[in-house]
Formats: structure tokens, C-alpha cells, sequence
């Protein structure tokens, strides 16, 4: 494994669970107030495009480190929609 490889795995790694603390913090507090809806919507249009274009090129790393963002990007979504919508209702 090249030097440029291990930097763009570790890279994409960091990348792939920077959403995870939100994640956390989302299932603890139960709220989503703060949490914009359009910036999650922005960043699933981008991290699927990561995958297209790794897919294009063969990268294996691009394409599994930005599946697991959408992963977690799609659970931070889901749960900001019923947090919010709970908060609306109360």
C-alpha cells in the first residue's frame, strides 16, 4: 500500500465518522433543533457523488469510507426529522 493511499484511508475515515458525535448526541439528548436540514440533504448529495466518482475509478477506499457516511448521515436525518417533528407537536 502506497504512502498517498494509507493518507487517503485515514482521511476518509475521519471523514466517515465525523458525523458520529451527532449522532450520539442526537440519540442522548433526543432533540434537533439545532440541526439544519438542508446541510444534511448538501452533504448526502455530496458523499453520494464521493461514491459515484470512486466507483468511476475503482477506489474501494472512496467508495466504503463515504458509504459509511451516507449511513450515518442517513441516521442523523431520520432522527432529526422525528425529533423535530416531535418538537413541533409538543
Amino acid at each position: 500500500m502506497e504512502h498517498t493511499e494509507i493518507i487517503g484511508i485515514i482521511a476518509g475515515a475521519f471523514t466517515a465518522l465525523s458525523l458520529l458525535p451527532q449522532l450520539f448526541k442526537l440519540i442522548k439528548e433526543k432533540k434537533a433543533n439545532d440541526l439544519s436540514v438542508f446541510y444534511l440533504i448538501t452533504l448526502f448529495i455530496g458523499l453520494s457523488a464521493w461514491i459515484y466518482y470512486g466507483a468511476l475509478r475503482s477506489d474501494i477506499p472512496i467508495i466504503v469510507t463515504n458509504t459509511v457516511s451516507v449511513i450515518i448521515n442517513i441516521a442523523v436525518f431520520i432522527l432529526t426529522l422525528i425529533y423535530k417533528k416531535r418538537d413541533v407537536s409538543k
